[in-house]
């Protein structure tokens, strides 16, 4: 029976793109549920994070890693994004010994505050913009090597005066082997747009979905990971309209495309993530990774500085674990990532 409903929940996994690539992907008010809000998940590269050691903060991303070493834990994350935005959540799980495993989690994007004017462009007052996502989480292991798992969220906008609601679910699979390697295939945000900023113009979420493989080594105190983003579409390059690389001919006006293997290995780079976590013993993980496609799209061609790696450090002091993190989107500047968590048992023995 167990492997039956194995089967069923990583079907549906390659399922539900049929469902999904009949919906229009230009117009999409949800993309902050894209965004990263933990700093361990910021370090290894802002997605799917296919590491199982009891981490709440994980579970946003990969439902299926939801367990009970999770339970009774809470998380809180802060993020210190460009100009006035910042992200703010908070978690916290519960096991039940015939239901499962319980993650719930409240999201919080503020945008600041922003003016209104008149036609002569005196200032008349202000307003904010702000988005929201309520999560509860649940994950089950089926036996020793297989673990499910799914995420059902409300997502609320509010934009001054206008308002968008949105329900959507993550669906999760993961494989554990018996030699340490685990694998992970999630599908995420597969849901409708209940009511939109503006009548009649309704907003898809975005979907997308990872594949991610993770391995400790038996030797070195490292492990590495390795995320396929983006299953579900297999071109994303973007054409940059201002041609910063100078790849359109002047003069004819027509762009010089990449062909054949030099093509193919950018389009298969850009769905690659890599990252790692080195323990220098047992109360202090250095962290980093590489996206090559945020590089390709966010850099500068005459100033690439680190534009797309992504670094952080976790330390642990006595009942708490502290994570930090930068992430190089573009040369003026990176996101600061906080996140602090901790067993709420642990204060009770």
């Amino acid at each position: 029976m167990k492997r039956i409903l194995l089967l069923i929940s990583l079907g549906l996994l390659w399922i539900v793109p049929n469902y999904v690539s009949a919906q229009n992907q230009s117009n999409r008010t949800y993309g902050f549920l894209d965004a990263t809000n933990s700093a361990r998940v910021a370090a290894l590269g802002g997605t799917l994070v296919p590491v199982n050691d009891g981490d709440i903060q994980l579970a946003l991303f990969n439902p299926s890693l939801i367990s009970a070493d999770m339970h009774n834990k809470l998380a809180l994350s802060y993020v210190d994004y460009f100009v006035d935005i910042n992200f703010a959540t908070i978690q916290y799980a519960r096991s039940f010994e015939k239901t499962g495993n319980f993650a719930a989690a409240v999201q919080y994007h503020n945008y600041g505050s922003f003016d209104y004017a008149d036609e002569a462009g005196e200032r008349t007052g202000t307003f904010t913009a702000a988005d929201y996502a309520f999560i509860l989480g649940w994950g089950r292991q089926l036996d020793s090597n297989f673990s499910i798992g799914a995420n059902a969220k409300f997502v609320a906008s509010q934009y001054e005066s206008y308002h968008a609601i949105a329900m959507a679910v993550d669906v999760a699979g993961s494989y554990q082997t018996n030699t340490g390697w685990l694998i992970s295939l999630t599908a995420r945000n597969i849901g409708t747009e209940l009511k939109s900023l503006i009548p009649d113009n309704k907003s898809d979420l975005p979907f997308s979905m990872q594949l991610g493989v993770s391995k400790r080594l038996d030797h070195v105190p490292f492990r590495f990971m390795v995320v396929y983003d983006q299953l579900q579409k297999w071109d994303l390059t973007y054409e940059d309209p201002l041609d910063l690389e100078g790849n359109i001919d002047p003069i004819t006006g027509v762009r010089n495309d990449k062909k054949g293997l030099e093509k193919f290995s950018d389009q298969l780079m850009r769905h690659l993530i890599v990252g790692g976590e080195f323990y220098i013993g047992k109360n202090l993980v250095l962290r980093g990774s590489y996206n090559y496609k945020r590089r390709q799209e966010m850099k500068i061609p005459d100033k690439l500085g680190m534009v797309g790696f992504s670094w952080g450090v976790g330390i642990r002091i006595s009942r708490f674990q502290i994570n930090y993190s930068r992430s190089t989107y573009h040369v003026v500047g990176s996101p600061n990532y906080l996140s602090i968590s901790t067993n709420l048992s642990d204060f009770s023995r």
